[in-house]
């Protein structure tokens, strides 16, 4: 494995202490440059789907009533 050069160094997300979307050096995950607020995105995502299923199922059973 070799070091990195100077210019190398620049482009990488974090080699002047600061890693911000403007300047991730391209660092992309699937198109998520922010990768902090992933998990609170699927948090959130599951409970909508918790709150839809529940929605349906107490339709459902108000409509057998």
């Amino acid at each position: 494995m070799r070091l990195l050069n100077e210019m190398e160094l620049e482009m990488v997300c974090g080699a002047e202490g600061v890693c911000t979307p403007e300047n991730s050096g391209g660092n992309s995950y699937g198109g998520v440059v922010v990768t902090e607020t992933v998990g609170d995105e699927l948090i959130n995502i599951y409970e909508g789907v918790v709150a839809a299923a529940s929605h349906i199922i107490e339709r459902v059973a108000n409509a057998l009533q």
